[in-house]
């Protein structure tokens, strides 16, 4: 999520209603064996079209996946 959440910078997680999940949003989602970070990119009914901020396109997850949204981005601590 470079460019948004930077390498180690925290976050919180809220619980979401899959179906509240927009466009633009950043939420976790199981995604190919793991849970990652990504951006919403395009929403269906049922699918979110998921990437990150410089870009990629990782594909189609059903909306049943994500696991929380994200809140809060905190501040980089030095």
């Amino acid at each position: 999520m470079r460019g948004r959440i930077e390498d180690n910078q925290r976050v919180t997680l809220s619980p979401v209603d899959p179906r509240d999940v927009q466009v633009d949003d950043i939420v976790l989602v199981r995604w190919r064996g793991g849970v990652l970070l990504h951006l919403v990119k395009r929403a269906t009914a049922e699918q979110l079209l998921i990437g990150n901020n410089v870009g990629r396109i990782n594909g189609w997850a059903p909306r049943r996946d994500v696991v929380g949204r994200v809140v809060h981005i905190h501040p980089l601590t030095t």
